[in-house]
């Protein structure tokens, strides 16, 4: 992996919309040279918005290098496009070239979890040209129906029967639980891939002999490629509407009304607007 090319000048993006990867590298030390924007996550003397180094969005003023700003084509409306970020998160697992539609046999890929970021997720692994449609389980049928036009569904506890146990090459737990873990081992055939991109602890109980004895690679995936989800929410076919993501949008005026949708069961995304008349 090499690492792109130098951004445009400040000045050129000024009154332009952009969205901007979390993740500031320094392009320079010896994880950059060596592994390009594909290692921009590793960077040792990076920061990170709102969360290291960097103050977050909800700061009255921020700052990010100019190589992080991407511009946000016309076509894609302001609510849609905070949903970059997560987006690109799911794009990172077809950066990192885990699933593949030219690999023979071909690969069947399964989902854990109906959360913003499971369900991100299958719908870019449903887009990818894969011979078996990936599978995505979870606990609502209703969440999962948003993106059934490129993915089957199943419910969670259908997981452990024989249509599905063992069944899958490669199995991306985004259940943020401990038990995705057990759940995805159930799924995976012997020598499978098991994606996490839940970072909760696994617990004391944990029981790693069946990762050994199934000899299961186990691959972390985090933040991913801007361009790459731009680039589908501008021409992805069929196309990826996400506005049923996006459980209400309020002014900064209703903040607190925000505060507990966000926090009720069932929200998916909740927007605060920093320009009231956008809000709906």
């Amino acid at each position: 992996s090499k690492l792109s090319p130098p951004p445009p000048s400040a000045a050129g993006l000024v009154g332009q919309r952009v969205v901007g990867d979390i993740n500031a590298c320094c392009r320079s030390c010896g994880v950059c040279e060596r592994g390009g924007d594909l290692a921009r996550n590793h960077c040792p003397r990076r920061t990170v918005l709102g969360i290291l180094g960097r103050n977050g969005t909800y700061a009255q003023f921020l700052c990010l290098p100019v190589h992080n700003l991407h511009v946000v084509p016309d076509s894609i409306p302001d609510e849609i496009a905070v949903l970059v970020e997560p987006l690109a998160a799911a794009c990172r697992i077809v950066e990192q070239r885990i699933v593949d539609p030219s690999v023979e046999p071909p690969q069947r890929v399964c989902v854990l979890g109906d959360g913003k970021l499971g369900l991100l997720i299958a719908a870019v692994l449903g887009r990818q040209g894969l011979q078996h449609r990936p599978v995505i389980f979870g606990r609502h049928q209703e969440k999962m129906d948003k993106v059934s036009d490129v993915v089957d569904t199943a419910l969670s506890e259908t997981s452990s029967t024989p249509e599905h146990e063992h069944k899958y090459d490669v199995c991306v737990d985004a259940t943020g639980s401990p038990q995705g873990l057990s759940q995805a081992q159930a799924l995976l055939r012997p020598m499978g891939t098991l994606v996490l991109k839940s970072t909760c602890a696994a617990g004391a109980g944990f029981n790693a002999a069946p990762f050994v004895i199934d000899e299961l690679k186990v691959v972390g995936s985090r933040c991913g490629p801007f361009p790459a989800a731009l680039e589908l929410l501008r021409s992805a076919q069929p196309p990826l509407e996400l506005r049923s993501f996006v459980t209400g949008s309020f002014p900064l005026s209703r903040a607190e009304e925000a505060l507990a949708l966000a926090a009720a069961k069932g929200s998916l995304k909740v927007q605060l607007m920093c320009a009231d008349a956008q809000a709906a």
